[in-house]
């Protein structure tokens, strides 16, 4: 029996609006205890559509932007970031990472890591990182891309040893970036916003304790092509509201599904939609026009995203939970 997946992820973008504003408020007012919101602004829609929706929800004088490039950053991200703050009318403050970076040597781990897979790479050259064999039903790794200043692009597998320091290293980026935004929200007594979709909520495509980390994600039930319904309804910058999925993390142009999802967002969406609502994979399979086998394959890469990154969403393990509970006992007794 045929299913359609057409239409799955419709929303009403003003029931949805209404929805999160008053849930901002309430959390704020009831939960949190504080005056406002930060949020850093990457130039890409889902920072974009969080930002529109904290100024909905309190108004442009109780929203601080951050605009926190760094060397690796494209300057298209800039550009927008300060379109957009401009737009909505928030106070807003740009903040240059990459000396933060240089001195923790954020940059000089991930170029010996770089070094050990292309020995002649000498620091310059522009680098990324791409993901292949879980949509094939193999495990997933990952191929190293350089390009030399000659144009000259170069690929090879790496071990896992060089993966794991290249992605330790740029997680300092987004570490950095968090201690700046809770800098200012201890400054101005506001809360800190984040901005991940449930794609990347669900699959585990964020840094623990980096962007990972906030008080309020306002987006996180929305699969990416419902933040493009908002960006819409929202009225935000062409730009932005249509801005291709990046992870704007190395120097050279990376989408997110050449990383790590392995499908473009409008397709993963679908499958995870599929997934999480028991859809069999050969529905899948006919939907995309691929083998059931291959559906199956996504499923499982699913399934094991969830599984592997599980820990970037545990609280903190305590040895004895009386401790918690004590608190927790206090804070429903108010």
């Amino acid at each position: 029996m045929s299913i359609s997946l057409d239409n799955v992820l419709d929303i009403n973008p003003e029931l949805e609006v209404e929805k999160i504003c008053t849930e901002i408020r309430n959390l704020l007012r009831s939960k949190l205890k504080k005056r406002g919101l930060v949020i850093a602004i990457s130039g890409g829609v889902d920072s974009g559509v969080c930002a529109a929706l904290c100024v909905k929800a309190l108004g442009k004088n109780k929203v601080f932007g951050l605009l926190l490039p760094e060397t690796d950053s494209s300057s298209e991200s800039l550009t927008r970031g300060k379109a957009l703050a401009e737009h909505l009318g928030i106070e807003y403050a740009i903040e240059d990472i990459a000396p933060a970076l240089e001195a923790i040597q954020c940059y000089s781990w991930r170029d010996r890591a770089i070094k050990n897979v292309f020995p002649e790479y000498d620091g310059t050259w522009k680098n990324k990182i791409t993901i292949a064999g879980g949509q094939e039903g193999k495990f997933n790794h990952f191929n190293l891309v350089v390009q030399t200043p000659q144009g000259e692009v170069k690929e090879k597998r790496m071990d896992l040893k060089e993966y794991l320091q290249i992605v330790a290293a740029t997680n300092y980026k987004q570490r950095i970036r968090k201690t700046i935004e809770y800098f200012h929200a201890d400054r101005l007594n506001y809360a800190v916003i984040g901005t991940p979709n449930r794609l990347e909520f669900d699959q585990g495509f964020f840094v623990k304790n980096g962007d990972g980390s906030a008080d309020i994600k306002p987006i996180a039930h929305l699969y990416k092509t419902q933040v493009y319904t908002l960006a819409k309804y929202l009225e935000i910058p062409d730009e932005i509201a249509t801005a291709k999925p990046t992870t704007d993390t190395y120097s050279m142009d990376q989408g997110q599904d050449e990383f790590y999802f392995a499908l473009s967002y409008d397709k993963m969406d679908i499958a995870l939609w599929a997934y999480n609502h028991g859809v069999a994979s050969s529905a899948l399979a006919e939907y995309f026009n691929i083998s059931t086998e291959h559906a199956e394959y996504i499923y499982t890469d699913i399934k094991s995203k969830r599984l592997t990154t599980h820990y970037l969403h545990a609280k903190p393990y305590l040895i004895e939970d009386e401790v918690m509970q004590e608190l927790d006992k206090t804070v429903q007794e108010s």
